[in-house]
């Protein structure tokens, strides 16, 4: 049986490094789901389908084959075969993928992919819907958070770290209004699940935090 742990929570609580840190120390896959969504976008950019074409989205999706591989310690991801990781990081593989995403039919055949991977090798998730909705039997639920303050400073930096000039207020703002939309979308809103354990990471280290989870799934016994 191969062993799973969820990590859902709000844009900006450092999911994925959490994800990836948890997933070397265990040696388990880290599973990028935003980097499937992206391949999906991909395929349909490939396919010469636009973004407000829902129908065409819907009817093509179920063609996609999409996974995850780590090879030489690098996470690869794999459309129908094909290698792209080179290609999914663009502008308008962006696009398409903020479209893309929010249909129904692309969700419903992304967490098939993702629960296939999942059953087949020992991972690490993260996501909105991974403990609810991916995931539900996962052996380890985390519901990861900070401070809507803690994660407009960490944004900040970044930001700031890369040279550009921004407003740490409209950050904060930006990120309150996506977690409302997060929250209240129709399909697999955010939440944390019944089960899952909640870490408030805005007053811990990366180190601290992976440390906890890590802790949890061993004392789980699995």
């Amino acid at each position: 049986m191969s062993k799973q742990i969820a990590i859902d929570g709000p844009a900006g609580a450092g999911k994925s490094t959490i994800a990836k840190k948890v997933a070397k120390e265990l040696g388990f896959i880290y599973v990028d789901t935003g980097a499937m969504y992206r391949a999906m976008a991909l395929y349909m950019i490939k396919k010469g389908i636009k973004a407000s074409e829902a129908d065409k989205i819907s009817a093509t999706c179920g063609s996609a084959d999409i996974t995850i591989k780590h090879e030489n310690g690098e996470q690869v991801v794999y459309l129908n075969g094909e290698n792209v990781n080179g290609m999914i990081r663009t502008e308008e593989v962006g696009n398409m993928a903020s479209a893309s995403s929010v249909n129904g039919d692309v969700r419903k055949k992304l967490v098939e992919l993702q629960q296939k991977l999942a059953s087949e090798t020992d991972v690490v998730m993260d996501g909105r819907d991974i403990g609810t909705v991916v995931l539900p039997d996962a052996d380890v639920k985390v519901y990861l958070t900070a401070s809507s303050k803690v994660r407009a400073e960490r944004r900040f930096k970044e930001l700031t770290a890369k040279g550009e000039q921004c407003d740490i207020e409209k950050i904060e703002q930006d990120i309150i209004e996506r977690d409302y939309r997060d929250m209240h979308r129709e399909i697999s809103p955010l939440k944390q699940a019944d089960d899952a354990t909640l870490v408030d990471s805005s007053d811990m280290t990366i180190e601290e935090v992976a440390d906890t989870i890590v802790g949890l799934y061993k004392d789980c016994g699995k």
